[in-house]
């Protein structure tokens, strides 16, 4: 087993939540995600709040071993709920979404909230896009078993993960810290790990839609918050990087009330 990657925390000197939020970055992803934006904000608000790399994601060059699982990302996560001192409220990206929702078959944090997430039933239908969308590229995935040509240039990014209107500086930097993600994690996003039905879930639960989303359509974001009972907040003009768009601020502060409202937060 890997060794857990250390949390990176904010520091709030007016904490007002007993549980913190616990940031889980999605594919070809890391720490970095939530660093430019959302932990120094939250700490601003008051809200603690923690992140960390999962697993062969620290910022480095993009090759990568292929052999990682989902269940390796989930025994990620579950070292590190286990290092906070109270039970977190777990946020998770994209695949974060997915590897979130598989933790739940073992274990119920505080809360949950899904951000732009792999829907239960996996990527099959945002597979089907990519291909047609990039068929060359897609093709150079299943040549070489590598999810790197999908993401590797800043033109590519732009239209996987970010709005139009993102600022040049910050298209960059994503361009420059993506790397490579385990090609055996998206088979198991696509058929072999997926989270199926969970007994007996009460766990307050938010999804929050980029309808601008070039991966997962408003659609698949609306199943996932009817399969957990959740309460769904949609945002009209903000793409699949909603931690990084330019309407970030909003995102955050929709966690914050939703937070609040569910008495997670004092004050």
């Amino acid at each position: 087993m890997a060794e857990s990657a250390p949390l990176i925390r904010n520091n709030p000197s007016n904490r007002r939540n007993k549980h913190p939020l616990l940031l889980v970055h999605g594919a070809w992803h890391g720490a970095w995600c939530w660093q430019k934006y959302f932990l120094e904000y939250l700490e601003s608000q008051g809200i603690a709040a923690a992140t960390f790399d999962l697993r062969n994601h620290e910022p480095g060059p993009p090759l990568r071993k292929r052999g990682v699982r989902i269940k390796d990302y989930v025994a990620d996560l579950a070292s590190a709920v286990d290092s906070m001192e109270e039970s977190p409220i777990v946020l998770g990206h994209s695949m974060g979404g997915f590897i979130v929702q598989n933790y739940l078959r073992q274990s119920r944090p505080a809360g949950v909230v899904l951000m732009a997430s792999v829907p239960p039933a996996g990527v099959l239908r945002t597979t089907l896009r990519i291909a047609l969308r990039f068929p060359l590229r897609f093709l150079l995935v299943n040549l070489r078993l590598r999810l790197y040509p999908l993401v590797a240039s800043e033109k590519l990014c732009r239209y996987h993960f970010l709005s139009s209107d993102v600022d040049a500086e910050v298209a960059r930097e994503v361009a420059a810290s993506v790397v490579d993600e385990s090609f055996i994690a998206f088979l198991d996003m696509l058929a072999f790990s997926l989270p199926g039905k969970i007994r007996d879930y009460a766990t307050p639960t938010l999804v929050l839609c980029a309808e601008k989303d070039t991966i997962f359509t408003p659609a698949e974001s609306a199943r996932t918050a009817s399969r957990y009972g959740a309460e769904l907040a949609s945002f009209p003009e903000v793409a699949h990087d909603m931690m990084l768009d330019p309407q970030w601020q909003k995102v955050a502060d929709r966690v914050i009330q939703w937070m609040a409202a569910n008495q997670f937060v004092s004050g």
